[in-house]
């Protein structure tokens, strides 16, 4: 028990200082915790690995951190799934589930987050045939506000089900998912550097024609990097990438380098527009099959602020001019490639992909870096476009808007306020979003 702490998440876009951190090692130690917080009147908020840009684990009262449980518990070949523990991260679970031949239908391209931080902020990978990690939870298990300990499934409490499967933390603490696995499956990728219209002009043939198909812009350019990630048929043998060109790409060019030419650009911000013409460049074409989860994540060591949105599929291209015309006539030097992704529909009441085939835009800036007027921008550009912001990344929306763009806004906030009316898992961000 370590008391007034201080805390910041991975980007350090959000810092609290907080009453105390507890880390509890069982689901009865996580009831306990929320009830002694209780009695002292103090707000409770889960933690996985901080990589929300937003504000959605901050606590001023106890911070939980659920390292300790973590692992998967089963798997039920028959069905399809897999019982873990939510503090689980992504990279722990996609190896002990690689052990018994299974794997995750789709991920994105980080792994550093727990099961239950990237499933309550609505985590996502590309694929018009997949939905986003939320999507693939069968069942699961919540501390309630009273200390009390829940199953909910689609028959068991199903409204608590669906609000928790991408709950923001604001329901409870979820100590246990039970989620869809698939038998473990190799990938080919295909990389390599395009140029932004021809690629826009045949955009839907891409997107339709591969399992995983995105791609990045350069800002100050009108070149792209584009991903292929196909699926092979069994027995197809791995060819990963050679030990020498996975340091060369992905350690020295993608995070050495990138780590130095952003400082570079950060104290001397006309090297911007030169830095990206060579890195536009500068990895080239390459192919490889290896493991899904290998080939899905990317190695990043380089830190950054983050917006994502996400629009109808068919307002990709348009959303992405729009931003580019804006950098092309604004003096704002961006540095980080903007990604375009697109996910399948699905029926979680706060997925970004509720009910409607999605794209996804996403924009960083180095952390060292001011916002500048980029991100507003993007979101104003966002809203015109019917865009539902990312929960995890950065946005300035409210719940009078959020209410307009999710159908089912309102049937969330009635269970929030049968499970929590005393916000015990409340927060600034979460009055924000959801009303207080």
């Amino acid at each position: 028990m370590v008391r007034a702490v201080e805390w910041s998440n991975w980007a350090h876009t959000e810092s609290t200082r907080m009453a105390r951190i507890a880390t509890p090692r069982s689901e009865a130690e996580v009831a306990e915790e929320v009830q002694r917080a209780a009695a002292r009147g103090l707000r409770v908020k889960a933690v996985g690995a901080g990589h929300s840009f937003t504000g959605v684990a901050v606590t001023d009262g106890v911070q939980l951190r659920l390292g300790a449980l973590s692992g998967v518990t089963s798997i039920d070949a028959t069905r399809g799934e897999a019982t873990v523990h939510a503090g689980t991260p992504l990279h722990v679970l996609n190896d002990e589930l690689a052990q018994f031949g299974f794997a995750m239908p789709n991920l994105g391209d980080i792994d550093r987050q727990s099961l239950a931080g990237a499933t309550g902020t609505g985590t996502h990978g590309t694929g018009l045939r997949l939905t986003g990690l939320s999507a693939g939870i069968r069942a699961l298990r919540i501390v309630l506000a009273d200390g009390s300990v829940v199953d909910c499934s689609p028959t068991q409490d199903p409204e608590l089900f669906q609000a928790a499967r991408l709950g923001l933390g604001a329901l409870g603490i979820v100590t246990e998912l039970t989620i869809a696995v698939v038998p473990a499956f190799l990938l080919h990728a295909v990389e390599r550097p395009e140029p932004l219209f021809g690629l826009l002009d045949r955009l839907d043939e891409e997107i339709e024609g591969n399992d995983h198909f995105e791609f990045y812009w350069f800002p100050h350019t009108d070149r792209t990097m584009t991903k292929r990630n196909n699926r092979v048929p069994a027995g197809t043998p791995k060819q990963p990438l050679p030990a020498w060109r996975e340091r060369l790409d992905d350690d020295l060019l993608s995070n050495k380098l990138f780590e130095g030419l952003n400082r570079l650009a950060t104290r001397v911000p006309r090297t911007t527009r030169p830095i990206n013409a060579v890195a536009a460049r500068a990895l080239s074409e390459r192919q490889f099959t290896d493991v899904s989860h290998r080939v899905f994540v990317t190695a990043r060591d380089v830190r950054f602020m983050e917006s994502e949105w996400a629009f109808p599929r068919a307002a990709l291209a348009d959303v992405l001019l729009e931003l580019r015309e804006w950098v092309n006539t604004h003096d704002e030097l961006i540095t980080f490639p903007v990604e375009c992704r697109v996910a399948a529909p699905d029926d979680v009441w706060l997925s970004t992909a509720y009910d409607r085939e999605s794209a996804y835009i996403a924009i960083h800036r180095y952390h060292r870096q001011a916002r500048g007027a980029y991100f507003a921008a993007f979101e104003a550009i966002a809203t015109n476009h019917g865009g539902r912001p990312h929960w995890g990344k950065l946005h300035t929306r409210d719940a009078d808007y959020l209410k307009q763009v999710y159908p089912r806004f309102a049937d969330f906030v009635t269970v929030r306020d049968r499970v929590d009316p005393e916000r015990r898992f409340g927060n600034a961000y979460l009055e924000r979003v959801l009303g207080s």
